[in-house]
């Protein structure tokens, strides 16, 4: 196992999703809006797909038949929505405004409690840069002071683990990956990428799960990003 070395950081990557909030509440919560808009917007659709768990079903469909959106989780979703209204005998124009309230209400989310804390502690010792495969935008979420840049697998082309993406956001912080931290909830897409493109890591375990991959362990596991400030302190 390895142990983490604070002298050698000198910048800091960042997932999003369930690391800096819950995701699927937010989710969860966007799809029940866009089903009520449906209803008054596109009733067919709206008959076929009433609740946000039939409209996940249709997302989950669309993944498999359309596996080159992959990347693009707002294209993944605005096909998916097209395909309900055309299936559905609705205009599939109406796919642009649906998949534009959902993305609004994507951007809503509810940071945990010890996340903004620990943003303005990071963000004022190094450049931090974020890293997702989700469609967060971190301004329009309302933390876009923290942060020097943020990728995304879907502007970026490529997703974790692949190191590409780590070496992008290393040096978009200014220093090569090794001086980097990054922190992630994902043991593979989070930690193993980060290992494998030379950054030191901090696997955030909330659950507090068993590590369960057979590669390098992270350099520090922490059950918060409050335990993490700690550390870094």
């Amino acid at each position: 196992m390895h142990e983490l070395d604070t002298s050698r950081i000198k910048a800091i990557t960042i997932d999003l999703d369930d690391t800096l909030w819950p995701v699927w509440p937010t989710i969860t919560r966007a799809e029940e809006v866009l089903a009520e808009w449906l209803k008054h917007h596109a009733p067919a659709t709206a008959a076929a797909y009433p609740d946000s768990r039939s409209l996940r079903k249709i997302r989950e469909r669309i993944e498999l038949e359309r596996p080159e959106l992959r990347m693009d989780l707002s294209a993944m979703r605005r096909e998916s929505i097209r395909a309900a209204l055309a299936e559905s005998g609705d205009d599939p124009a109406l796919a642009e405004p649906a998949f534009e309230l959902f993305f609004d209400e994507r951007q809503k989310v509810v940071l945990f409690d010890d996340a903004l804390d620990t943003l303005e502690f990071l963000a004022s010792r190094y450049p931090v840069v974020a890293i997702s495969n989700g469609n967060a935008d971190v301004h329009r979420v309302g933390i876009g002071r923290f942060f020097k840049a943020s990728l995304s697998a879907q502007n970026f082309g490529i997703a974790k683990p692949d190191v590409r993406i780590f070496h992008a956001g290393a040096k978009q912080a200014g220093h090569a990956s090794g001086a980097v931290l990054h922190i992630g909830d994902d043991a593979k897409l989070d930690v193993v990428g980060a290992l494998d493109a030379g950054m030191q890591t901090a696997w955030l375990n909330m659950k507090e799960k068993a590590w369960e991959l057979d590669s390098t362990r992270p350099h520090a596991t922490v059950t918060s990003l409050a335990e993490l400030r700690t550390i870094l302190s």
